[in-house]
């Protein structure tokens, strides 16, 4: 380990020792007590987990309960600027009230919000039951005085009244005003898709009940495109200088990014549109771990990724530590697999706007997490670290559904499950010498996509079984991908494994209740959320790696997985930068068999653009000199007995990081 390593490693640790006093090891054990900020957003992830699964509803929940409590903060604060509410007051203990008007302002909201969900008669009492946990009265309703409550309640009212009027249509349960979708729906329980007839646009569903990645039944009928007019929703920061307004129908369709269309088949694109759903269909083929194959997933060997490209060959050294990334060495389908379920809502289901919140959440319990604003100038107390990183990082998510579904809306853009139906539906390019010729077709990739002939379904051949009793099947498409929901019976103790199946009953890695999210593929939300909060944490602790060098999550043997049995066993996700994370769960989407490329890296770059644009504006509400007295921790005077004592911590840390490089471990 060369000398700068060591320097930013003493460096990083005698951070960690500035934040916590110098006490004995046995009170450094103690649990983390958290701000009252963050105990109201724990509050916040878990109504949202009890809520039906709206990426877009929560990313403005997360942004307007984070701006609440931002501007109860700042309310005693003489530099910083209020976001929403408008108000400055004097105290003598600004710490409790600062505690008190937060407090009040997120509760008043919450109940506002939640009193509708489906989880409220769980969510409700929690919410009640934070307030008496933390010394308040829930009975004190009035917005006159100058009592820290009088002015939580005035936020919340200024917020509730905001809401009403940010274009969400919040008033009418955030229903659609005018879109409509072209195609007629998919019922994915029968083979092909024989009703669509535009393959460039969005397809609905049609389920007998659907099940949303919160676990809730909708029963009957079709899900609705949700949020296509998202786009006019009042933003952060997003600007006019970012918008484009179209118009469809006399309808205004405001789009913040504006990415370009997306690749049409028969049109502009039209080899990439193929391609890209092949791709969608190939990987299916690696979601099954008994295929012997063994890849190394750890930082060493993945990530590291250009903006926008998966070009990324892992890191050498972990930069905090200066020794090489340990090796994770797991079946390649266990890793597919288990990436496809940890990012499609976040492993409790909080959406992919609250996922990063509960990453945010972990960075800054990490032992090693240095708070300082952009990694500089003075360590800030635990409240004003966590109003900080949530004004940022709420007004980026924010910010990143009404881009992203602005887009949605827009090029209302086909999804693969209704794309690699309907494209081997229509035969195959590739060969005019082969059945089933058709221009437009599916491309064949020999091994993954091919044409069901009577000698490839004959006995004992790969195909056998696929032709039909009657041969009715001869011509159609067969993949060689995950089988899909018919082969699993039992949940806890089947896996559907990967074979040829014909391409006409293709899935998903997705249950047979939820096949897709209701709304169009592109661009890809996940991965503008993502690239967004990458770049948010990235700014916020002026460092790209995750503290410790690392952040990882253990998705347990036989236990992780929802909908099918597994993993087969423990897979240990481990990521060096927040960047790799971002990028993993981009490449999750394709895996899960919800995009294709094409959405993907476009929902990278505007997500870069969005995360950089949140941070700048969160910066100047924050105001020079934010950083009260009573919100700095000192720096100890130590004798040469301290630091003696602190020398040999620093030794043990180092020593302890080196050899079992485990700080980071930890669920979200």
């Amino acid at each position: 380990m060369n000398i700068i390593v060591n320097i930013r490693f003493v460096l990083t640790v005698l951070s960690c020792f500035i934040v916590l006093p110098f006490t004995p090891a046995e009170t450094l054990a103690d649990p983390v007590v958290h701000s009252v900020a963050r105990q109201w957003n724990e509050e916040l992830l878990e109504a949202i987990r009890k809520d039906f699964a709206r990426p877009t509803v929560h990313a403005r929940n997360l942004y307007h309960t984070s701006g609440a409590m931002w501007d109860a903060w700042a309310a005693f604060d003489s530099n910083a600027l209020t976001l929403i509410h408008h108000e400055k007051m004097d105290t003598g203990d600004i710490q409790s009230a600062r505690e008190e008007a937060i407090s009040y302002a997120v509760y008043r909201l919450l109940v506002w919000r939640f009193t509708g969900s489906p989880g409220a008669s769980t969510t409700l009492p929690a919410l009640d039951a934070k307030m008496a946990e933390l010394g308040y009265d829930k009975s004190i309703v009035t917005t006159a005085g100058n009592t820290p409550a009088a002015l939580g309640n005035r936020i919340a009212e200024t917020y509730i009244d905001f809401g009403l009027a940010d274009h969400s249509n919040e008033a009418g349960a955030y229903e659609n005003l005018f879109y409509e979708p072209v195609n007629e729906p998919l019922l994915p329980e029968l083979p092909g898709n024989p009703d669509i007839w535009d393959l460039n646009r969005w397809q609905p569903l049609a389920l007998e009940f659907f099940v949303d990645q919160s676990g809730h039944v909708i029963v009957g009928g079709v899900p609705d495109f949700l949020g296509p007019e998202w786009g006019t929703v009042t933003p952060f920061a997003l600007t006019p200088g970012d918008l484009t307004i179209n118009q469809h129908n006399g309808d205004d369709y405001w789009i913040y990014h504006d990415p370009g269309a997306p690749p049409r088949l028969g049109g502009v694109g039209d080899a990439e549109y193929k391609a890209g759903f092949e791709q969608v269909a190939i990987w299916s083929s690696k979601l099954d771990p008994a295929d012997g194959e063994m890849i190394d997933i750890s930082p060493a060997s993945r990530g590291n990724n250009s903006l926008g490209t998966n070009d990324g060959h892992g890191r050498p050294l972990n930069p905090v530590t200066g020794q090489p990334y340990e090796p994770v060495i797991v079946p390649a389908g266990d890793y597919y697999r288990v990436l496809a379920e940890f990012w499609a809502d976040g492993p409790d289901s909080e959406t992919p706007p609250g996922h990063w919140f509960t990453i945010a959440n972990y960075v800054s319990d990490h032992p090693l997490a240095i708070k300082k604003m952009n990694g500089k100038g003075l360590t800030l107390d635990a409240l004003q670290w966590d109003v900080k990183v949530y004004l940022a990082l709420g007004g980026a998510m924010h910010d990143s559904a009404i881009a992203a579904w602005g887009v949605k809306g827009w090029y209302d853009y086909i999804r693969p499950v209704s794309a690699i139906r309907a494209l081997c539906d229509l035969g195959q390019s590739s060969d005019p010498g082969q059945l089933s010729y058709y221009q437009h077709g599916i491309n064949l990739h020999p091994g993954y996509i091919e044409v069901i002939s009577a000698q490839s379904s004959a006995p004992g051949q790969r195909h056998f079984g696929l032709g039909g009793n009657m041969d009715q099947h001869l011509g159609k498409i067969a993949l060689f991908a995950w089988r899909g929901p018919e082969y699993i019976g039992n949940p806890d103790t089947d896996a559907a494994g990967v074979g040829w199946i014909r391409c006409e009953n293709w899935w998903p890695y997705q249950r047979p209740s939820f096949v897709t999210p209701p709304f169009a593929g592109y661009v890809s939300g996940h991965s503008t959320f993502s690239r967004a909060a990458a770049v948010i944490l990235t700014k916020l602790t002026g460092d790209e790696f995750f503290p410790g060098g690392y952040g990882e999550f253990m998705a347990p043997q036989d236990e992780f997985l929802v909908f099918e049995e597994g993993p087969s066993v423990d897979v240990l996700l481990r990521w060096a930068t927040y960047a790799d994370a971002s990028d993993e769960t981009s490449i999750s989407r394709i895996y899960g068999g919800i995009h294709p490329p094409a959405d993907d890296i476009p929902g990278r770059l505007m997500g870069a653009r969005i995360g950089a644009n949140a941070y700048e504006r969160a910066l100047r509400y924050y105001g020079l000199g934010t950083t009260d007295s009573d919100s700095l921790v000192a720096i100890p005077t130590l004798n040469a007995s301290g630091l003696a004592i602190l020398a040999l911590l620093i030794l043990g840390l180092y020593r302890a990081g080196a050899q079992t490089r485990t700080e980071g471990r930890g669920r979200f």
